[in-house]
């Protein structure tokens, strides 16, 4: 099997269930998207929200991917840069207990920590403070690293630092490795669209986007949008919510169904799918089953509070599996 590293900012997630919409408007959070936010205003969200119910886990959108991958049985390796501290000590003891090979780096400063509301319609926000992540540089990256993989997930997030997600894309393709991105976020996109269109014409070889951050980059919806997409990267998927999933694979289409359940909690539901996506690819799967574990994965941890499977689900995932 090929073997898969991901690169992208190490949190700890702190999930919220909130009554209304209040705090994001307080705190002026777009509903359903993320939010970069510095360490004073991170003080102030976690004040108002002290008293509510909180679940902690290790997290960061390529991380929950690369843990999904390493519970299905991928060789996979993860690149971030934490503090050693309590977070940061949380963080690798989960990477390790995951079976996932840590390549950390580093800081003085604080564990990022990524705070998210979820509101009674399961739609999560982000309000993010990346903390170490922030300051994850090249030159602290073994690149000896990349020799040893054959794929590599890169996170969305990190366009905020476009020096290094250019860097590490270029060290990929020179190590001869399949690139991997999920687009993140749609105000995201829509913020950098330029830079993303560079990167998916000359690096990224797989992109995911739900259908918010498809049509922030194509201004289109739905299979045009996938056909817009297709037209820059080999493998192409977006991510339609209730209505399933479309995906372009090496000039086929293939339409994913939706989980047939009611679900309380979507967080982390992209980053378990784009798991059991690259899954599949690792594995030469044919693409009918590439998505349909995709889609179970997904499915699976929408009935679930919080970004990860519990040991008894993966059991459960696994034995399917065989």
């Amino acid at each position: 099997m090929s073997r898969i590293i991901g690169i992208g900012n190490a949190l700890v997630d702190v999930i919220v269930n909130v009554p209304d919409e209040t705090l994001l408007q307080e705190f002026s959070l777009p509903k359903g998207g993320m939010e970069m936010i510095d360490v004073e205003k991170k003080r102030q969200l976690h004040f108002a929200i002290k008293n509510m119910e909180q679940t902690l886990a290790s997290g960061g959108s390529t991380s929950n991917t690369i843990h999904g991958l390493a519970r299905l049985g991928a060789q996979a390796g993860y690149i971030g840069k934490v503090c050693k501290d309590e977070m940061g000590d949380f963080f690798e003891k989960d990477m390790r207990h995951s079976c996932i090979t840590p390549h950390l780096i580093y800081s003085e400063i604080d564990t990022g920590i990524a705070t998210t509301l979820m509101t009674q319609d399961a739609e999560r926000t982000f309000a993010t403070y990346l903390g170490a992540a922030s300051t994850m540089n090249m030159q602290e990256i073994d690149t000896a690293i990349f020799k040893d993989y054959d794929f590599i997930h890169v996170e969305g997030y990190l366009i905020f630092n476009k020096d290094l997600i250019l860097r590490v894309c270029k060290l990929a393709k020179e190590n001869g490795m399949t690139i991997s991105m999920d687009m993140a976020s749609f105000n995201l996109v829509e913020q950098n669209l330029e830079f993303i269109e560079m990167l998916l014409k000359d690096y990224v070889d797989i992109i995911f986007a739900n259908e918010e951050e498809a049509k922030a980059f194509t201004g289109m919806e739905g299979c045009e949008a996938l056909q817009k997409l297709s037209q820059y990267c080999r493998i192409a998927v977006v991510k339609l919510g209730s209505k399933g999933s479309i995906a372009h694979i090496d000039g086929k289409t293939i339409n994913i169904e939706a989980p047939r359940v009611k679900a309380i909690d979507k967080n982390g539901a992209g980053d378990i799918y784009a798991a059991g996506f690259l899954y599949g690819i690792l594995n030469q799967y044919p693409p009918e089953k590439t998505g349909k574990l995709a889609a179970r994965l997904a499915e699976e941890l929408v009935q679930t509070i919080g970004a990860k499977l519990s040991d008894e689900q993966w059991e459960k995932i696994l034995s399917e599996k065989e």
